[in-house]
């Protein structure tokens, strides 16, 4: 049973932005797991599966997930208002009800699984529920109630370089996506660490800059990078990326990102 410290799981579910802010609940007394056992020692290691949660301090999104999207609009300014979402890996729909709580008037929530999707944004008239749907294969004829005009990205187990170009034609011209990169899906077994698990910043710095280089190859422009709130499976670090729809093939906007400072400053973070 992996064991990790009482700190360093509260940053990674999502619950502070930091260790130190992390510290300072715990040692206020009010961070407790599932069975309502309070944990008031910041270095204690305990099992890292336990449902951790900060007392008066709720998630206000169906899942977790909705905290990477709030990060990656307010990180980047992106106004929602009135935005047709195509959210690819909707999963439980932690970036539809946050992309629908910043004012976007409808979403198409899309993901190759089945019966994951919440059962309040099921009943949500401004959802369109694509489930069974592998966005490799989409096409502008699928999205028929508008098209889209942003795009979010949170996939596992497949590349984004499987994901992005059958986006160029259905997303509208020059418009956002919101993608996250998940370096342990990028990186080639011969890069991964342990368990899966990548801790080498050098590592990070590779495959985000190759990530990036291959985006600016098939037609986006990259605007801006920044880091995930919150760790993917197994505490594994992962980046926020905004793209624009400018179907400029081959141009170097990648150059300009500090792709060394966005891995840095996500290295300090977790």
């Amino acid at each position: 049973m992996k064991k990790e410290r009482v700190d360093k799981l509260v940053v990674q579910a999502g619950l502070t932005e930091s260790r130190e802010q992390a510290r300072r609940y715990i040692m206020a007394g009010q961070v407790y797991d599932e069975n309502n056992q309070r944990y008031d020692k910041p270095g204690e290691k305990i099992d890292s599966t336990k449902q951790l949660h900060i007392k008066g301090k709720t998630i206000p999104y169906v899942s977790r997930g909705g905290l990477k999207l709030e990060k990656a609009i307010k990180s980047f300014g992106i106004d929602m208002t009135d935005q047709i979402l195509l959210d690819i890996g909707a999963s439980t729909g932690g970036f539809t009800d946050a992309a629908l709580q910043f004012g976007a008037k409808q979403s198409y929530a899309l993901d190759v699984g089945y019966n994951q999707l919440a059962y309040s944004l099921r009943q949500d008239e401004r959802v369109v529920v694509m489930e069974r749907q592998n966005f490799r294969y989409s096409t502008p004829e699928d999205f028929t109630q508008g098209q889209p005009t942003i795009s979010s990205i949170d996939v596992s187990f497949i590349s984004l370089a499987l994901i992005l170009p059958p986006l160029v034609d259905i997303l509208e011209n020059n418009g956002s996506v919101l993608a996250l990169i998940k370096p342990q899906f990028e990186a080639g077994r011969e890069r991964l660490g342990k368990n899966g698990v990548i801790k080498d910043p050098q590592v990070h710095l590779e495959v985000v800059t190759e990530v990036l280089q291959f985006i600016a190859r098939i037609g986006y422009t990259i605007v801006d990078l920044t880091f995930s709130p919150i760790t993917g499976g197994e505490g594994n670090i992962e980046f926020l990326a905004h793209l624009k729809n400018t179907k400029e093939i081959n141009n170097d906007s990648w150059q300009a990102i500090d792709i060394k400072a966005v891995v840095k400053e996500a290295h300090s973070t977790f």
